[in-house]
C-alpha cells in the first residue's frame, strides 16, 4: 500500500472512531432522556410551567404523549447503537480479520453498557427533574423529526395488539386519584421531603370521603348533657362548670334530647334580665336540636355545617335513637389532629410505658391512636381500640387475656360490664406475637 492509500485509510479509521464516539454519546443522551422524563415529577413540572418556565412546558407536552416520547428515545437509541456497532465491526474486521467481529461485540458491549446505559441512567434517575429540563428542547426536536415514522409504528403496533386481543384505547389505573396522592405523600415522607404532621394532615383530608359521621362522633356514653328540668340556678351552675359551649338538654330520660343550649345565648339572656334568674325560661333561648343519620359521609356533614352556619349536630341510628354528637371541631380534628384550648379537659387516654408499650383506654379511637403513635392499626371494622379487640377476638374478652394480631400484642387490663376499659398494647415483630388465649 502506497503512502497516499495509507493516509486515506488512517483518515477513514479516525473518522470511524469519531463516529463511534458520537453514536455512544447520542445513545447515552437518549437513555438518560428516557429515564429522566419518565421519572420526572409531573406536579413539579406543572408548578414550574405555571411560573413561566418554558422548558417545563416542553416537558409537560412530552409527557402528555408518553408513547411518542418513548418511541423517539427507543428509535434514536436503536439507530445509534446499530451505527456504532457497525462502524466498530468494520474497523476491527479490517484490522484483525474475521476475529474482528468478536472483538467488536465485546468492545461495544462494554462501551454501550457502561457509558451509554448504566452511567447516564444513574445520573438521570438521581436528578430526573433537572435532567428533564436540560434535554427537553433536544428531545422535542427529535420527536418532530421522527414523528412520521413513529406514527406509522404506533398504528402497526396498535393493530397488531388488537389482533392479539389487547385493547390500548382504555387506560384504567389500579389506584384512584386519592390513593395515588396518599401514596405520593407517603413516599415523600419516607424520603424526608414531607414531615409527619404534614403527611397526617394531608392524609386526613383525603380520608374524609371514606368516613361516616359515626366514625368521628362523640359517643353518647361520653356526651355531656343536662337535664332541662333543673332549676335556673342549677342549670347556670352546670353550664359554667362544663368545658363545652354547646350542651344538649334532655327531659324524662337522657336519650330524649329536646334542646341544645349555647353558653353565649345563656349569657345574653342573663344580661338582658339584669342577672335575675327567678322567671328564667331555658326553652326561650335554647335551640331546636339538629339530628343527622350516623351513615352521613363526613365530607357531606362538613358541607352541611358550613351551609347551615352551625357547628353542632346529634347523631341518630336508623331507629332514631341518639348515638352521639358531632361538631365541626370533630371533623377538623380528623384533618389537623387534636385541637385543644385553655378550657379543654385534659384526659390522658394513652400512657406510654418504659418498655415501649402503651396503656390505652378502650374508648380511644383507632385513628387518634394511629396518629399519636405512628401506628397502622386497621379502622375499617371498628372505631375504637376496644371495638378492634372485640372484633378480632369474636367475643368480649376477660381481664388478663392476651391477643396478638396486626403485629401488635393486646392485653386486656380492665373491663366494666361488657366494655373493655383499659388495654396494654405492645408492637411486636412479625411472627413474634404470643398466641391468643
Amino acid at each position: 500500500m502506497n503512502g497516499a492509500g495509507a493516509g486515506v485509510l488512517q483518515v477513514d479509521v479516525w473518522l470511524a472512531i469519531a463516529t463511534i464516539l458520537l453514536c455512544v454519546a447520542l445513545s447515552a443522551f437518549f437513555a438518560a432522556s428516557e429515564t429522566a422524563l419518565t421519572a420526572a415529577s409531573r406536579a413539579r413540572m406543572h408548578a414550574l410551567e405555571k411560573n413561566g418556565d418554558r422548558r417545563a412546558a416542553l416537558v409537560n407536552r412530552l409527557l402528555a404523549s408518553r408513547a411518542r416520547l418513548i418511541g423517539t428515545t427507543l428509535l434514536g437509541n436503536t439507530l445509534v447503537n446499530i451505527g456504532a456497532s457497525a462502524f466498530t465491526t468494520s474497523i476491527l474486521v479490517a484490522l484483525a480479520g474475521a476475529r474482528g467481529a468478536l472483538y467488536a461485540t465485546g468492545l461495544m458491549t462494554v462501551l454501550l453498557l457502561v457509558f451509554a446505559e448504566v452511567m447516564p441512567k444513574t445520573v438521570a434517575i438521581n436528578y430526573p427533574d433537572r435532567t428533564s429540563l436540560l434535554v427537553a428542547r433536544a428531545i422535542s426536536f427529535f420527536v418532530a423529526i421522527f414523528g412520521p415514522v413513529l406514527i406509522g409504528v404506533e398504528v402497526f403496533v396498535r393493530g397488531f395488539l388488537k389482533i392479539a386481543g389487547v385493547d390500548t384505547s382504555h387506560r384504567q389505573s389500579i389506584l384512584s386519584g386519592h390513593e395515588e396522592l396518599k401514596s405520593a405523600v407517603d413516599i415523600l415522607h419516607r424520603e424526608g421531603g414531607v414531615g409527619r404532621s404534614d403527611r397526617d394532615m394531608f392524609g386526613g383530608l383525603l380520608d374524609l370521603r371514606d368516613l361516616e359521621v359515626s366514625d368521628v362522633m362523640v359517643h353518647r356514653t361520653k356526651m355531656l348533657a343536662l337535664n332541662a328540668d333543673l332549676s335556673p340556678q342549677d342549670l347556670i351552675r352546670e353550664v359554667a362548670a362544663a368545658p363545652y359551649s354547646r350542651l344538649p338538654l334532655w327531659r324524662g330520660e337522657p336519650e330524649n334530647i329536646v334542646r341544645v343550649l349555647h353558653a353565649r345565648d345563656l349569657l345574653r339572656a342573663l344580661d338582658a334580665a339584669g342577672g335575675e334568674v327567678k322567671d328564667f325560661k331555658i326553652e326561650s333561648i335554647a335551640l331546636e336540636p339538629w339530628f343527622v343519620p350516623e351513615t352521613t359521609p363526613v365530607q357531606d356533614q362538613l358541607q352541611a355545617f358550613l351551609k347551615r352556619k352551625t357547628h353542632f349536630a346529634l347523631v341518630v341510628d336508623e331507629y332514631g335513637v341518639v348515638m352521639g354528637l358531632v361538631t365541626l371541631e370533630d371533623i377538623l380534628e380528623e384533618i389537623v389532629g387534636d385541637i385543644a384550648d385553655e378550657h379543654d379537659l385534659i384526659v390522658q387516654g394513652v400512657r406510654l410505658m418504659s418498655d415501649g408499650s402503651a396503656i390505652v383506654e378502650g374508648s380511644v379511637p383507632i385513628r387518634d391512636l394511629n396518629r399519636a403513635m405512628a401506628w397502622d392499626l386497621p379502622d375499617e371494622e371498628a372505631t375504637t381500640i376496644a371495638g378492634l379487640v372485640i372484633n378480632e377476638a369474636r367475643a368480649i374478652p376477660e381481664p388478663g387475656q392476651v391477643f396478638s394480631f396486626h403485629n401488635f400484642r393486646f392485653e386486656v387490663l380492665r373491663k366494666t360490664r361488657n366494655r373493655i376499659t383499659s388495654l396494654k398494647i405492645m408492637p411486636v415483630e412479625p411472627g413474634e406475637g404470643a398466641p391468643s388465649d
